[in-house]
């Protein structure tokens, strides 16, 4: 027996909820709009972000490039090998961005260059202050328009304080009720049963009640304020919601993070079953990438990668962690091996940096958590911490590209 995944309640409540940010086609219509690097640029003017931006595109302008690379070691790319696409997480809001440039901007005359990677992932808490004080979309424009990463996910934790208000207006526009208490100066927080503390559990979401549209509220809201469209760590509950919600909102995407435990077929093809009961008429899902858990081998990435091609869903892309933060899973994890096995059987993946496997003080899950000013105090430092994971995605991407295996990392560091 076949049991339908939302209810009519369900449906109804997120489609209200879709409606009130102004319906799909101005959803649309808005992030797409909001791309627009003259845009970002006047946009980011205004609220004083302009010598930054500045600043970052001169830094691009010194990045260094594959392609010398690959001329001065005749490198012949083999067609039969996989490709590798570079992924690094850490790019902790703007002025960290700014000073992860710097950095590998610096690295262009020594024997180690440094390539912008071509997909980056920040785990800064979505806050209103982070969303609209141009934080947020000055991150985007150096990451998008300037390195021309290909995409860049922000992280939705729905333990984020938001003002009453929002309460109010969502519960009044859904028809749906939220737990929540109150901190000071009118602004609440959800209250969540089961973890315990602001953010839930390390993926941000508890599995509880309706904080399914709680989620899908702030990645809409995020993406009409900054043009960003990829967004990390679901839940269960609100795969399903972003598959539904998401079907006809062909700019606005989610990556699955492996914190979800998808470490086998069998898991993964309840991801895939979930994907197929929303899917897109293009064929596509909202579902941009899936991140392989950590327990996963080999053997099973690539079975998986079959599955997903036999499946028939089109444009998404499988991930793994190639180092991972000692906090995060076990130590000295390393995964470059399995890494090799993948790529050499002819499968695509994209290859993930959460570190670059040797502990610095600040390349922890913790480092991600910490308040707004002490972040900007420390931006030099954490810069530093992005730009080490980048480093070591870039010596393993020449790795490949001596075996023929294409690598491929962000424009600014393809093309001049």
């Amino acid at each position: 027996m076949k049991y339908q995944l939302l209810s009519d309640a369900d449906m109804k409540a997120i489609d209200a909820l879709k409606k009130h940010h102004g319906g799909a086609e101005h959803i649309v219509k808005t992030i797409a709009e909001m791309r627009d690097f003259e845009t970002r640029k006047r946009i980011l003017a205004e609220k004083g972000f302009g010598k930054m931006i500045e600043d970052a595109e001169a830094y691009a302008l010194k990045f260094p490039q594959v392609e010398d690379f690959e001329k001065a070691n005749g490198i012949v790319y083999n067609d039969s090998l996989g490709v590798g696409t570079s992924q690094v997480s850490g790019f902790q809001g703007a002025k960290v961005t700014l000073d992860a440039m710097r950095r590998i901007a610096e690295s262009a005359d020594t024997e180690n260059p440094c390539y912008a990677p071509q997909e980056m992932i920040s785990v800064v808490a979505l806050t209103d202050n982070y969303v609209y004080n141009g934080d947020l979309m000055a991150t985007l424009t150096m990451s998008e328009n300037i390195m021309k990463a290909s995409k860049f996910c922000s992280t939705n934790l729905i333990g984020i304080p938001q003002p009453e208000a929002r309460f109010k207006e969502l519960e009044s526009v859904t028809g749906e009720k939220f737990v929540r208490h109150e901190c000071d100066d009118g602004v609440c927080v959800l209250t969540l049963k089961n973890q315990g503390t602001a953010f839930g559990n390390f993926g941000g979401i508890e599995v509880a009640n309706n904080n399914h549209l709680i989620y899908l509220d702030g990645i809409t809201r995020t993406a009409l304020a900054t043009g960003g469209d990829f967004f990390l760590n679901p839940s269960w509950s609100t795969i399903v919601a972003i598959c539904y919600y998401g079907r006809d909102l062909p700019n606005l995407n989610i990556k699955i993070s492996m914190l979800l435990a998808t470490q086998n077929p069998m898991q993964f093809r309840m991801l895939l079953n979930i994907m197929n009961e929303y899917i897109r008429e293009d064929g596509t899902s909202p579902i941009y990438e899936i991140n392989i858990g950590n327990g996963s081998t080999a053997a099973n990435f690539i079975q998986c990668s079959k599955e997903l091609d036999a499946s028939g869903i089109k444009g998404i892309s499988l991930a793994a962690h190639i180092y991972i933060n000692p906090d995060l899973g076990m130590a000295n994890f390393n995964w470059t091996n399995h890494m090799f096995d993948v790529l050499q059987s002819g499968t695509n993946m994209t290859f993930k940096y959460e570190s670059d496997g040797t502990a610095h003080e600040l390349d922890t899950m913790a480092t991600y958590f910490i308040p707004e000013e002490e972040r900007e105090a420390m931006s030099s430092e954490i810069g530093e911490v992005i730009f080490n994971k980048s480093l070591r995605a870039s010596k393993d991407g020449r790795l490949m590209m001596k075996k023929g295996i294409r690598s491929i990392f962000a424009e600014v560091s393809q093309k001049r």
